[in-house]
């Protein structure tokens, strides 16, 4: 004999039903799912090849296209002097304006495991000195992969706002598809790790080393 359910079990048993059903509905069919789905979809809901991460060592994929500006130690450099350093601590735009200052203050951010908010800003940067359509297109491409995608050990922070921006300016990419994205990433670490920079050992002891070199009056 099947026992019926009876009460509050009945009720469970309806309750649990138009769950279920919702729940198979909220699922992606991969099944029906085009062979060519959109590879730019923030949301991870897809599986298309372009949201294959690449790392920094080489991994899948073709080598970044990304030109960025190589980690050198900006002591060495010929330029750097006791009062360029000094006028980092005038303005955070100071500091991004000059190249050195950005390599230092690189250095800074990758012992604050954050230095993918560097590179994302220069990667930004070179995008925006490419006018050839196909070369923009795969560096939108390499941007997103490496800094937007949830797959991508370097992802940015960004919220909600900015990353609908950035979806629907892949359907049509151009020098321009981050300029939100890279703003609030700029903004971000004007306020929260410049600060930090300018009171750590690492920028007083750069100061220090200078003035060292400088020659005796």
């Amino acid at each position: 004999m099947v026992k019926l359910p009876m009460g509050s079990e009945r009720k469970e048993t309806e309750h649990r039903q138009p769950e279920a059903e919702e729940a198979a509905w909220s699922r992606p069919a991969a099944r029906e799912r085009a062979p060519n789905a959109c590879c730019f979809c923030w949301c991870c809901c897809c599986s298309c090849s372009c949201l294959t991460v690449r790392n920094g060592d080489g991994g899948e994929g073709e080598p970044s296209n990304i030109k960025i500006e190589g980690a050198g130690n900006c002591e060495d450099s010929t330029d750097l002097t006791v009062e360029e350093v000094c006028s980092w601590g005038q303005s955070f735009d100071r500091m991004m304006s000059c190249p050195t200052g950005r390599e230092a203050f690189r250095s800074f951010l990758r012992t604050e495991f954050s230095e993918e908010n560097m590179l994302f800003w220069l990667a930004c940067e070179d995008l925006k000195k490419e006018t050839r359509e196909g070369a923009i297109k795969e560096k939108v491409r390499t941007i997103y992969e490496d800094y937007i995608s949830i797959l991508s050990p370097k992802e940015v922070s960004l919220d909600s706002r900015v990353r609908e921006v950035i979806n629907r300016n892949m359907l049509e990419p151009s020098s321009c598809t981050f300029d939100d994205a890279q703003f609030q990433i700029y903004t971000l670490m004007q306020r929260d790790s410049y600060p930090r920079y300018m009171a750590s050992p690492a920028y007083a002891d750069l100061l220090q080393r200078l003035v060292e070199k400088e020659p005796k009056s």
